[in-house]
């Protein structure tokens, strides 16, 4: 059985809408962002950086969200539905935009710091600008990415569209795609799908 370790607004939420985009069976546990929370010893266990994801499966146990979804896919998914096997001319490709994502959500988190977590006195201006403009930069690069194909990989929505997919979501709380015509549509197109609605529900 399947346990995903999960918090509400975190990078988990590209674990949860994969699974839901698998279809599997799985146990959904809700950890508040607190880190009482998250470093009682029985939680430690399971992800030693008291950080969501965390992912069991049987005696697995998994903590680091790309390699939760190379693994969902490779155990879950054997026909490639949602993911370019190794050899597929896109297989490459794919494990570029899964782990990409957590460039995006890297400078997003920061910002969130410095909005939500470091106290008003103690904020940093200079650190909010550049990491707005490196977030910006990293929207750039999937805009123009995105100028010909609805979805990252030309054989349509894949796995890797659940992690950039979701690290884009967290952005836009600061950083708008406004200006990146392509981005937002993209960003469009992944917020209308059913499973995606039921990750962040």
């Amino acid at each position: 059985m399947i346990t995903l370790y999960h918090s509400a607004g975190a990078r988990s939420t590209r674990s949860l809408w994969l699974l839901w985009e698998l279809g599997l069976d799985f146990e959904l546990v809700v950890l508040p962002m607190n880190p009482k929370e998250l470093r009682k010893p029985e939680y430690l266990a399971i992800s030693p950086l008291a950080r969501v994801p965390a992912l069991v499966d049987g005696d697995l146990k998994l903590f680091e969200s790309g390699a939760i979804c190379q693994y969902l896919c490779e155990r879950y998914d054997p026909d490639g539905r949602l993911w370019p096997r190794p050899h597929d001319p896109e297989h490459i490709e794919w494990l570029q935009w899964v782990h990409f994502a957590e460039t995006v959500a890297a400078h997003a988190s920061n910002i969130v710091q410095q909005h939500l977590i470091i106290a008003e006195p103690d904020r940093s201006p200079i650190v909010i600008k550049l990491e707005t403009r490196r977030l910006e930069k990293a929207y750039g690069v999937l805009d123009d990415h995105l100028r010909d194909r609805d979805y990252l990989l030309e054989r349509g929505f894949t796995a890797a569209d659940t992690s950039v997919g979701v690290s884009v979501h967290l952005g836009r709380n600061f950083v708008s795609t406004a200006e990146f015509a392509n981005l937002t549509a993209y960003y469009d197109r992944c917020a209308a799908r059913s499973a995606f609605q039921k990750a962040l529900s």
